[in-house]
């Protein structure tokens, strides 16, 4: 059995004036305890995961992997949107992830993340873990770890990237749309499609919250925890609070959330 991730993390999106400050943070953190748990890692940080070299890493990621393989994405940086093309949105809309230069029009829809996974071998397992997204409630829970002063969203509108194109009214929308049914096996992500994932600060160090957080609950994780285990941990004991109003999610099998985290 061969383990290997992908990290991908953006804060410099030139010509958009969005950029964030914790998803390379967030992308290094993921990166080292993947590396811990045994998994050969592969990083793409700002300039480097422009749209070609992620959907090459991602197809790398995937076309390597044989029957029993695990392999893991995980992204930090804006998500967004696009009108549908081709009709099978109800909501009209493709969510989408925001690549290095999203300013030249490049966005990675969830139409090619979906043809990508598509392509891995029976028997292949696959998490995605997304920290990215759109806004949402406010409740409470745990923000002791929280630096004073507002966090930044990690949601960039579509206006802000793309000219010329008439952008269909807002509408509600299912969680996380057409996201949650490209990843395979699970996907663990920073809130529901109706809320933002936000960027921010933890004892003076830029991370996403749901990355924070997620991460100070896998180490204090049982050894044999399963990822249903890991995402209680998660919510609500410290998401959603009143200053980071996003609700975590974890989407795939009955089967796939009771396999042992990252094993």
């Amino acid at each position: 059995m061969t383990k290997r991730a992908l990290c991908i993390g953006i804060n410099d999106y030139p010509g958009t004036d969005s950029d964030l400050s914790g998803c390379v943070n967030d992308c290094n953190d993921w990166a080292a305890v993947l590396a811990t748990r045994g998994f050969a890692v592969a990083q793409l940080i700002d300039r480097q995961a422009t749209k070609a070299n992620m959907v090459a890493a991602i197809g790398d990621l995937v076309d390597k992997a044989v029957a029993g393989d695990r392999i893991v994405l995980t992204y930090s940086g804006h998500g967004t949107w696009v009108p549908d093309a081709d009709g099978d949105e109800p909501d009209g809309r493709d969510e989408a992830l925001c690549p290095w230069d999203i300013g030249q029009g490049k966005a990675l829809l969830d139409d090619e993340l979906r043809e990508l996974f598509s392509k891995r071998a029976r028997g292949v397992r696959l998490l995605m873990i997304s920290d990215s997204c759109h806004s949402g409630s406010v409740t409470k829970g745990d923000a002791a770890d929280l630096d004073p002063g507002l966090p930044r969203a990690r949601f960039l509108p579509p206006e802000a990237w793309l000219k010329g194109i008439a952008l269909p009214a807002e509408t509600p929308r299912k969680l996380l749309g057409g996201m949650s049914r490209t990843t395979g096996d699970l996907l663990m992500a920073g809130c529901l499609d109706t809320q933002y994932s936000w960027d921010t600060r933890f004892h003076n160090r830029p991370n996403g919250a749901f990355t924070f957080y997620a991460l100070k609950t896998l180490a204090r994780l049982e050894p044999e925890a399963t990822y249903r285990d890991w995402f209680k941990k998660i919510t609500p004991a410290y998401l959603p609070t009143n200053q980071l109003p996003q609700n975590p999610q974890l989407f795939g099998s009955a089967a796939a959330r009771k396999w042992p985290v990252f094993a």
